[in-house]
């Protein structure tokens, strides 16, 4: 794909700052509304017919999401080129443009997605004639129905959405998240939406293209949950959990139950979970969640750490958010979540489950990361940070040793 800026350029127009920008976002607006009202043709109106081929592929793909149940769609124009929107006059503009949408009977807020797109001026009027653009070396990241024709299955408490599936193995996946829900609502006593959607791409790659990375980050990772920390209602993105398909299908029914229950826990306390909150307590908590069904013991749920205390190296510190790191080494990050989630069994042990539910709200409120843990651990538990350090080191030693 080529950078894209305003092409052939031309005298500016006469309201640089408003004009054309006013123009783009009418046909922003008119896309948006036939994609709400199903037209086909109304939504193909605002494609550039010189670009064959992307008209060809937009075609499809309305086709390709017509089983996906739409709350609401919206665009809004937010620059062209590396300036403001309309700053740049001329035959062709590269917009940065963002996309809101909800599912119906499923977001309580939007999904947000920043799109990348050529638009074309012809006769007087502008078109989209290519959504693989880029502004300011950014590019925009597939949907799942820009993959294939969505497949819907509908759960109990759960949405799944697939590409490339058996329905078969979208609806043990509905199953799977309908379980997992109960138990969030045991678990996490606060307000949430009380129901996950979920999407299943057709394999590692195609998850990664969801999530605009690349595969190598996410191979031997199960699931992963998308969306922004902090907020409330609208101010806070829709998540979504997406399963990498190769990694998941491997799993026995155990596995593929904590992965999703842990992917639920991460939904459930998104707006309780911001930037002040360490990945040891986020991740730490999840997977506490998602073990909290008895049948495994710790050394079983955590045999990486088992091996490292089993030969003396007893873990120091809480870790670091850079030892949860995709894509780094494998058994440094197994030992990372086994940490994390000894650290809040033990807050769950000692002080109580409430009291860790408590602590993890306590420190999402904190306005800034330092000093959060610390101060969450004084008005909550009454330990300090080298208390509980303490604690849960012995704690780690005597369940693993």
């Amino acid at each position: 794909m080529t950078a894209l800026s305003g092409c052939g350029p031309v005298p500016a127009p006469d309201d640089p700052e408003g004009r054309d920008g006013r123009a783009v976002q009418r046909m922003l607006d008119q896309r948006a509304a036939a994609v709400r009202e199903r037209d086909a043709d109304a939504f193909l109106a605002t494609v550039d017919r010189g670009s064959a081929g992307y008209l060809a592929e937009q075609r499809r793909v309305f086709r390709q999401m017509s089983a996906v149940p739409l709350r609401s769609w919206t665009y809004r124009l937010v620059r062209t080129g590396g300036f403001s929107p309309a700053r740049v006059g001329g035959r062709s503009l590269a917009a940065q443009v963002e996309l809101r949408y909800r599912l119906k009977g499923y977001d309580t807020a939007p999904v947000v997605s920043a799109q990348y797109l050529t638009l074309a001026r012809r006769g007087g009027q502008w078109y989209v004639a290519s959504d693989d653009g880029v502004v300011d070396g950014k590019r925009g990241m597939e949907q799942l129905w820009d993959q294939g024709t969505v497949d819907v299955v509908r759960g109990a408490h759960s949405l799944v959405l697939g590409v490339g599936q058996d329905r078969r193995v979208l609806r043990a996946v509905a199953d799977t998240a309908d379980r997992a829900v109960p138990v969030l609502g045991q678990a996490w006593p606060h307000r949430w939406a009380g129901r996950v959607v979920v999407e299943v791409p057709a394999s590692l790659g195609r998850m990664a293209a969801l999530l605009g990375a690349s595969a190598d980050g996410y191979r031997g990772i199960a699931a992963v949950t998308t969306g922004e920390v902090g907020g409330a209602g609208d101010e806070t993105p829709a998540d979504r959990v997406i399963v990498n398909p190769e990694a998941y299908q491997v799993l026995g029914d155990f596995g593929r139950r904590v992965v999703i229950t842990h992917e639920t826990a991460h939904v459930a306390t998104r707006t309780a979970t911001s930037a002040a909150t360490p990945l040891w307590l986020s991740e730490g908590f999840a997977d506490w969640v998602g073990y909290r069904t008895p049948g495994r013991a710790p050394r079983q749920i955590a045999p990486e750490l088992t091996d490292a205390v089993t030969a003396g190296r007893l873990p120091t510190a809480l870790p670091r958010d850079d030892d949860f790191r995709f894509g780094s080494d494998p058994d440094r990050l197994s030992r990372a979540y086994e940490q994390g989630w000894l650290a809040c069994r033990l807050i769950a042990d000692t002080w109580g489950e409430r009291r860790l539910v408590d602590f993890y709200r306590a420190v999402g409120r904190a306005h800034e990361r330092s000093g959060a843990v610390e101060s969450a651990l004084r008005e909550v538990l009454g330990v300090s940070m080298r208390e509980f350090t303490a604690r849960w080191r012995k704690y780690v030693a005597s369940e693993l040793g």
